[in-house]
C-alpha cells in the first residue's frame, strides 16, 4: 500500500482533479481527510530539473504536516527517478503526492495504516509563454504563513484567487499581505525590475519559497555581470512600488517566467514585455538543457 506509480501520455487525464480521480479509482482503501502533500518538477532532455531542491522542500513539508514517510528520503528520490525511467518519457513533468494513507475518513492520521507515495509522469512540452499578461489584486484572503510555506493540497484559496482573476479578464490575482506588502500569485512568485534596475523579489517568510524563483535569483546574477541589471535582492515591495516598476513578472514551475504588462488599471513600464523577463526565461530554459549537475539529474533509460 506504500507506493502507486502511473505514467500518462497526451490523451490521458491532465487536470489535478482528473489525475486524482484516476488514482482514487484504484483500490486504495479509505483515506483520512486533508493530510495530502504534492509537488512536481520538469523532465527536459532526459534530465530531471531541480529534483533535489523540490524533494528537500517536499520532505520539510511532510515534517510540518506530521506525515510519516513511507520510505527514507534517498529511497523516495530513487523511486522518483525509476518512475521516470520506467515511463520512457523524455520531456514532460513528474508529479507526486504523499498521503497519510489508508484510514477511517477522519481528520487525524492516527487511524491511518501507513502513509502512501504516488508518482505520475506526464509527457508534455514546457509550460512557458512569452506574451505579457494582466493581473489583478486578489480579494481572497491569503493563507496564514505556517500553511503557505507548506506544499500541501490545501489550494482552495489559490483556486478562488485564480477564478477571481479570470472573472475579471485577467490571468492571475496577486496577494497582498496585511502589512500592505506584495506576497505572491496563486501558484507562483512575483518579481520586479525597479527604476534603479534591480531585480527585486518579495521574501519567502510568509509565502512558499518557489524552487524556480530561487533558481532565477541565482541565474539573474549573470545579468548583473552583463550590466543588464544593477543588482538582485529580496525585500519588501509595496503595491505602489510594484505598479511603478519598470518590469513585473511571475516566476514559477507552472509558467517558468511570464511578463506582466498590466496590474489592475496600471500599465507596467511601457506596456510591453520587458527585456529582463525575456532574458530570465532564456536563462532558465538554458539551465534546464545544460545547467550544472546540482540542478540536472540524469534519468537512466
Amino acid at each position: 500500500m506504500g507506493l502507486r506509480i502511473r505514467s500518462f501520455g497526451h490523451s490521458e487525464p491532465r487536470t489535478h482533479d482528473q489525475i486524482l480521480s484516476r488514482i482514487q479509482a484504484k483500490p486504495l482503501s479509505k483515506r483520512n481527510r486533508g493530510n495530502f502533500l504534492m509537488s512536481h518538477f520538469f523532465l527536459a532532455q532526459r534530465h530531471l530539473y531541480e529534483l533535489d531542491q523540490h524533494l528537500a522542500r517536499f520532505l520539510r513539508s511532510a515534517a510540518m504536516a506530521k506525515i510519516k514517510l513511507p520510505f527514507d528520503g534517498e529511497t523516495i528520490r530513487r523511486i522518483l527517478i525509476q518512475t521516470v525511467s520506467a515511463s520512457k518519457c523524455r520531456h514532460g513533468s513528474l508529479r507526486y503526492w504523499l498521503s497519510a494513507g489508508p484510514g477511517d475518513f477522519q481528520l487525524s492520521s492516527s487511524g491511518c495504516y501507513k502513509s502512501s507515495l504516488y508518482a505520475i509522469v506526464i509527457q508534455d512540452k514546457l509550460p512557458y509563454d512569452r506574451r505579457g499578461i494582466k493581473v489583478i489584486t486578489s480579494s481572497v484572503p491569503m493563507k496564514a504563513p505556517e500553511f503557505a510555506v507548506t506544499k500541501s493540497v490545501n489550494y482552495l484559496p489559490n483556486v478562488l484567487s485564480k477564478m477571481e482573476a479570470e472573472e475579471n479578464d485577467a490571468n492571475v490575482a496577486i496577494w497582498v499581505d496585511d502589512d500592505g506588502y506584495i506576497a505572491e500569485g496563486p501558484n507562483m512568485n512575483v518579481a520586479f525590475v525597479t527604476k534603479d534596475k534591480e531585480l527585486l523579489m518579495p521574501g519567502f517568510d510568509k509565502i512558499l519559497a518557489g524552487c524556480t524563483a530561487k533558481r532565477a535569483l541565482v541565474l539573474a546574477e549573470s545579468l548583473v555581470n552583463e550590466q543588464k541589471l544593477q543588482g538582485v535582492r529580496i525585500g519588501d515591495v509595496t503595491v505602489e512600488e510594484g505598479k511603478k516598476a519598470d518590469e513585473m513578472m511571475l516566476v514559477g514551475s507552472g509558467i517558468i517566467v511570464r511578463p506582466v504588462v498590466q496590474w489592475d488599471n496600471q500599465v507596467i513600464g511601457d506596456g510591453n514585455e520587458g527585456p529582463v523577463a525575456k532574458a530570465l526565461l532564456n536563462l532558465i530554459l538554458d539551465d534546464m538543457k545544460g545547467g550544472p549537475a546540482t540542478v540536472r539529474v540524469p534519468v537512466p533509460y
